[in-house]
């Protein structure tokens, strides 16, 4: 690789949940070299909220970022994306977040592609990678606690919350929940793994290649294989032994939780397999260790379970090919998406091909007076939608008169489908005692400013 390897850890702070309804108001990072000491000055900045989107206001009362803020000190989402493409995700970065994966990688994909940039080639292209440390935390926790205070919920549950781990080993975060506060956070609880369990930190760092989790997890060989996952529970550290059996969606692979037996679930009147069995994503930088990894520090013990247990539970999933092969049809024919309801959300209907890619880097290029009479002859149904948007939220001015009645009609359609949620998050948040009044002051506002009249 000639590119000179780098981490940015990165955060943001959304509108909400839904990546695809959703957007980016905060961006933070810091890029720090692969021994974590850190090189420049942190990014901290704001993406403008546009018209067409009302926030979640709850979620508003935790970041604290009004829509307004967002107009007044932030950047467009086109001059966003083309800063952090320029500056950021250089060759060679390692993207790296918290719960980024399932997240803030999914939101940066989004953005990307409402802004004619490739959705992908962030996080692969030119030596670039992701890292994810949420899993690494839960098998750190689980397997090498050593050295690091873990935190539990007032009710005595394990919790892997960063803000409660950061107090428990006394690192300064004094604002959970702003981006680059976040950002500073994760990059100390890293450098403490790094420190406290280096050798469990080297492997799940090599761990976050795909090729490297398809050497150790495939149906070619199957071998038991030790896995920590969300998707597990809390009274087992997250983590369990797990065992691919079929093939899954997307050049995955579905894997049984050995802590199962299948005879006994087979047996209930309604067995339910979930999380029983569940599809390993290859690039989603899974927490994947061989099972030779119980042997040492008493691993068995600190997950509850022991290798009878998985010998004995593994015979009985073998009985049954049956049941292996109702699971992969059943992965086959699922539908991992909702139906889209426009161009924005429809990101993963299809690739782009290469024509395409060309007339959406034409896209980029274009001033505001090229886009005023720019029409590409787009090969893929969904562009044409996003061409209009996308001129609507960066260069407005560009609109025709035709094109302006168009982006009101769709903008306004999506500001009705979310008002009555929103205007009762308010309500329900005003009741509150200790509810900031600024803050919902400049939310009623907002939503007054973005109707017709």
């Amino acid at each position: 690789m000639n590119q000179q390897q780098t981490f940015f850890f990165y955060d943001l702070e959304t509108s909400g949940l839904n990546p695809r309804e959703d957007r980016p108001m905060q961006f933070a990072g810091i890029r720090t070299d692969l021994n974590l000491k850190q090189i420049g000055v942190p990014i901290n900045m704001l993406v403008k909220l546009s018209e067409d989107t009302l926030p979640s206001p709850h979620a508003i009362m935790v970041t604290k970022i009004t829509p307004q803020s967002t107009l007044t000190d932030g950047f467009t989402e086109a001059e966003f994306c083309k800063y952090v493409m320029d500056e950021i995700f250089t060759p060679g970065t390692i993207a790296v977040g918290y719960n980024s994966v399932r997240f803030d990688d999914e939101f940066m994909r989004h953005t990307f592609w409402r802004n004619f940039y490739d959705p992908y080639e962030w996080q692969w292209a030119e030596g670039r990678s992701k890292w994810d440390l949420l899993d690494i935390v839960r098998m750190t926790r689980a397997l090498r606690p050593e050295g690091i205070n873990w935190p539990f919920t007032e009710d005595g549950k394990a919790t892997n919350r960063l803000e409660l781990i950061t107090k428990e080993n006394n690192i300064s975060h004094e604002h959970a929940h702003d981006a680059l506060s976040d950002v500073e956070a994760l990059i100390s609880v890293t450098r403490l793994i790094k420190e406290k369990q280096p050798q469990l930190y080297d492997w799940l760092f090599k761990m976050r290649d795909k090729k490297a989790v398809q050497k150790l997890i495939n149906l070619e060989k199957p071998t038991p294989f030790v896995y920590s996952s969300g998707r597990y529970s809390s009274e087992f550290e997250k983590t369990t032994v797990a065992y691919p059996i079929a093939p899954a969606k997307n050049g995955n692979v579905l894997v049984f939780d050995l802590r199962q037996n299948l005879d006994e679930l087979l047996a209930q009147e309604e067995p339910k397999f979930f999380p029983t069995v569940k599809e390993l994503k290859y690039n989603h930088c899974p927490a994947v260790a061989p099972l030779g990894v119980l042997g040492h520090g008493n691993g068995w013990n600190k997950i509850k379970l022991d290798q009878a247990t998985v010998d004995k539970n593994l015979q009985a999933l073998q009985a049954h090919p049956d049941f292996i092969e109702r699971m992969r049809t059943e992965n086959e024919n699922r539908d991992d998406f909702p139906p889209a309801i426009d161009s924005e959300s429809a990101l993963y209907d299809g690739f782009l091909d290469n024509s395409d890619k060309t007339r959406c880097a034409a896209v980029r290029r274009a001033t505001i007076d090229e886009l005023a009479d720019f029409h590409p002859d787009f090969h893929d149904s969904r562009l044409p939608e996003l061409l209009l948007h996308y001129k609507a939220r960066n260069f407005e001015k560009s609109l025709s008169e035709s094109e302006h009645k168009k982006w009101e009609e769709y903008r306004i359609a999506r500001i009705k489908s979310r008002q009555n949620s929103y205007i009762k998050a308010i309500q329900d948040i005003a009741a509150q005692s200790d509810a900031d009044t600024y803050i919902l002051e400049e939310l009623q506002l907002w939503y007054q400013s973005l109707l017709p009249y």
